[in-house]
């Protein structure tokens, strides 16, 4: 934390009314074993808590963005990514905390990654401490299935709560697309590497703490089954079917693509009926449709542009890949979600 070393890894925590959650994160990257130069850049997304004046109080060591306005998930990270100078960027949740030697696990990871790519750590509930994955495969509509095999390091995807990566890449790669708003912006990133050959990895040591849902609502199933918010299962839906549309190499998205839009449609329609719920209708799965059409020409363009560069093979892409329905568990498991 010395401000006269040049750092070699930028700690880049996104925080939203998080002063209840935002001292444990913090001093989560300051109790951390490295002998490798940290910084702590913080964004605050408009905050209407006290983050400010405990940020400003407590920990004056960290670089502070105040931002005016609330930008969501997406501008507040590559924000701090442009202002970061570490050779490594980890994008780190303000309802995350890292075990001790988390930091110096990924430079040890890093050192062993040809090329270096996207990394993360095995992530915990922070309630009950079971562990809750070690990055994630896909279903094959994009939906994320928890990976708990310690053995398998190379994943299709990890969550944005934690991940690790070199700030080339994170330029090479345009950072997270900012007309996502939040949600998926972590899957969208990991395809796009994993695409252009880089890997996408999770090491069997260390880990991270996470306050699942804490930050945005919803994401986790409690005593009561599965709850989300409107708000959080339509920028899931549409950002995920974004992805999708962008990073699926060849023909095989013409095959995804309307299946998953069956599928969504069948979802929404049962969902809708058995909840008495128009707006879950109108807002989630009618606005998907209505995203592709409004977002046709962008989304035409980006998908020009990654499908251009030169990319792995199919194959190897489709190796993150499980032909395991990921909503379907959940259903059997849980029931019908609760959206509020």
């Amino acid at each position: 934390m010395n401000p006269e070393t040049p750092p070699r890894i930028s700690v880049c925590i996104a925080n939203y009314n998080g002063m209840n959650v935002l001292g444990d994160c913090i001093d989560s990257v300051l109790a951390q074993t490295t002998d490798a130069p940290v910084e702590i850049i913080v964004h605050d997304d408009a905050s209407t808590d006290a983050s400010l004046q405990l940020l400003r109080e407590r920990y004056p060591q960290a670089e502070l963005i105040a931002s005016d306005a609330n930008v969501g998930f997406c501008i507040a990270n590559n924000r701090m990514a442009a202002q970061a100078q570490g050779e490594f960027v980890l994008l780190l949740n303000n309802d995350a905390a890292l075990a001790p030697d988390a930091l110096a696990t990924l430079l040890q990871e890093a050192g062993q990654q040809h090329p270096r790519g996207i990394l993360a750590l095995p992530q915990y509930d922070w309630e009950s401490g079971a562990l809750v994955d070690r990055g994630c495969l896909l279903d094959p509509f994009y939906n994320p299935v928890p990976n708990t095999d310690p053995q398998r390091r190379d994943v299709a995807m990890v969550i944005g709560a934690c991940l690790w990566i070199p700030r080339v890449l994170w330029l090479e790669l345009g950072g997270f697309p900012e007309w996502f708003e939040s949600i998926g912006e972590d899957l969208y990133l990991c395809c796009r590497a994993r695409l252009a050959g880089y890997p996408v990895q999770v090491p069997a040591a260390s880990g991270y703490r996470h306050r699942q849902g804490a930050s945005f609502g919803g994401n986790r199933a409690g005593a009561s089954g599965l709850a989300t918010t409107y708000r959080r299962r339509r920028l899931s839906e549409r950002n995920k079917t974004f992805a999708m549309v962008i990073c699926t190499p060849g023909a095989a998205l013409w095959l995804l693509l309307p299946l998953h839009l069956l599928a969504l449609a069948l979802e929404g329609f049962v969902l809708s009926l058995l909840r008495r719920d128009a707006r879950l209708w109108r807002e989630v799965y009618a606005g998907v449709w209505g995203a592709l059409w409004a977002q046709r020409k962008q989304l035409h363009a980006q998908r020009y542009a990654v499908q251009s560069a030169p990319h792995r093979m199919p194959r190897r892409y489709f190796s993150g890949f499980v032909l395991r329905l990921r909503k379907l568990d959940m259903l059997l498991r849980h029931g019908a979600p609760d959206i509020r």
